[in-house]
């Protein structure tokens, strides 16, 4: 199919999607018009129209200023708030769909930090040229009847076409004006599987340092949309080529030139980029970013533990416990809420865990602990440990998917029997105090803790055995 038959057929594809938001579009269109304004859908939403991608937030350029904009939605929507009203943006919702409606804007930035001097623009033209990619600058004129004109100055459509992220001025410019774009292009190349344009790729390089004027909160909202997107590795790859991941997230490239003593073949960084693409590949349902961050970080620790042994191997004793803590320290400087800082680190220190199980040779309490460690996140544990199996020789792989086949049996088979999702001691906190005849503090809190552990190692007890385990242990303490 030549070039101008698949921008006819995009066009035609975008043009139908258009006609399904006829609900929102049309009465828009026509509030605008009827007040002598200009209305444009622009940006992501015009270039997800015509990859028939089109979600239910919906981005809108005018030359109506915020409070004109406020009065002509106050009528249509369901709700609507003036929380970017300082950048010329009201927000609205109608149904179902997000809208957000931005006043033309040609912005002036005073390239220190990334938010600019806002400034209205007269025209189309203002707004489209200030944008930070080509394929996020069409727009699609939006009338009394809704869509009516295809705008795309800066030929966005070929570059869509093409599949390449460029940038309508050069990039230097664009990134000082914000250099939360270099982050942005590489998480387009995860999210739309385009590349970037040589320039582009060559700026960030060259430019990578200005990073540091973003915040950590903005950094980690495109790590995360990088890291949920389709081609994901690709992005990663571009990202630390291009030395940008030595700013955001050091421990990825560093793990590089770093040869893995199981895997000869690959270094750790290869390793991790295939640990994560199988991982995505036993994702059930929308992709998991604890699941994914812990595949890709799990042995971030090798660089720091690795040891020449004598013979010529290499050892990385105990990376597990240096990436797990390497992990928090990444995670909590990039300002990741608790919960999932503790569930991805958790996640890396109990990687390595099934690799002492062999050929079944663990006791019915080692499997109570490996649940009971895991928790809630056993089912990403199963599903990280099966992803870390990246060996070429057949027969070792099918050897260690055979082994966790064997223990997600035995796991089952303890569950049918115990309650091995809660594992609690056999007597609870009242009735601790009640035997021993103890007012509530930390012995309480000990006695309960042999209790469990009893309860890990022996499985349920009755009433009266977890009795005498408490009053023997008491008594041994004296």
């Amino acid at each position: 199919m030549t070039e101008p038959e698949r921008r006819t057929r995009l066009l035609a594809s975008a043009a139908v999607t258009l006609r399904g938001l006829s609900d929102v579009l049309v009465p828009l269109g026509a509030a605008f018009a009827g007040a002598g304004h200009e209305l444009y859908l622009v940006g992501g939403s015009v270039r997800d129209a015509v990859l028939g991608r089109l979600s239910g937030d919906l981005d809108f350029t005018t030359d109506a200023r915020p409070e004109q904009v406020s009065a002509l939605m106050s009528d249509w929507a369901d709700a609507q708030w003036d929380t970017g009203i300082e950048f010329g943006t009201i927000s609205a919702r109608k149904g179902e769909h997000m809208v957000e409606i931005t006043t033309f804007r040609s912005d002036a930035y005073d390239r220190i930090g990334r938010n600019p001097e806002v400034v209205f623009g007269e025209s189309l033209a203002d707004d489209l040229v200030r944008r930070d990619f080509t394929i996020n600058a069409m727009a699609v004129r939006v009338g009394a009847d809704g869509p009516a004109e295809f705008c795309d100055p800066l030929d966005g459509m070929t570059a869509l076409l093409a599949g390449i992220i460029d940038t309508p001025a050069t990039p230097q410019e664009s990134f000082d004006d914000d250099p939360l774009r270099m982050l942005r292009a590489i998480r387009f190349v995860s999210q739309l599987g385009f590349r970037v344009a040589p320039r582009v790729s060559d700026a960030i390089t060259e430019m990578s340092a200005q990073i540091e004027r973003i915040t950590a909160e903005r950094v980690r909202t495109e790590l995360d949309k990088m890291i949920l997107g389709e081609h994901p590795l690709e992005a990663i790859d571009l990202m630390v080529d291009t030395g940008l991941g030595e700013r955001v997230l050091p421990e990825v490239p560093g793990m590089k030139l770093t040869i893995d003593e199981h895997h000869q073949h690959k270094d750790v960084y290869q390793h991790s980029l295939t640990v994560l693409r199988q991982a995505i590949d036993l994702e059930e349902g929308d992709p998991d970013l604890v699941l994914r961050w812990a595949a890709l970080l799990h042995d971030i620790g090798k660089p720091a533990t690795r040891r020449h042994e004598p013979g010529g191997g290499v050892s990385f004793h105990h990376h597990e416990v240096v990436g797990a803590k390497l992990v928090r320290r990444r995670m909590r400087a990039l300002k990741y809420p608790k919960a999932v800082v503790e569930d991805i680190s958790n996640l890396v220190f109990l990687h390595l865990r099934f690799h002492g199980y062999g050929d079944g040779t663990w006791t019915d309490s080692a499997v109570r602990r490996y649940v009971s460690d895991a928790g809630p996140l056993l089912d990403r544990l199963h599903k990280l440990v099966r992803a870390d199996c990246t060996t070429r020789n057949k027969r070792r792989a099918r050897r260690l998917q055979e082994n966790y086949d064997h223990l997600e049996r035995r796991i089952a088979d303890l569950k049918a029997a115990e309650d091995l999702d809660r594992v609690r001691p056999d007597l609870d906190g009242n009735a601790i105090m009640e035997l021993l005849g103890l007012p509530p503090g930390p012995k309480v809190g000990e006695a309960w803790r042999y209790l469990k552990e009893l309860r890990l190692d022996r499985g349920p007890l009755s009433y009266e055995e977890a009795v005498e385990a408490l009053q023997e242990w008491w008594r041994e303490q004296g």
